[in-house]
């Protein structure tokens, strides 16, 4: 296997022990809006969140070269 899928598949096996190990329920606020759900949920959503953020900026950068 190359190093980049070793690489990959230890990330997401350490993501998995992380969202096993937070099962409690975790409350934020977003101005007026309040919301509290378990972080097992809340983990995977920012993770998402942050590599469809990290995708379009990799795009954005490469366009400018």
């Amino acid at each position: 296997m190359k190093p980049k899928t070793i690489f990959i598949i230890v990330i997401l096996l350490l993501f998995g022990i992380i969202i096993i190990q937070n099962t409690e329920v975790a409350g934020f606020q977003l101005y007026f809006w309040k919301v509290e759900m378990s972080r097992a949920i809340l983990l995977p959503i920012i993770f998402i969140a942050g590599l469809i953020i990290g995708f379009f900026g990799c795009l954005i950068m490469t366009k400018k070269k």
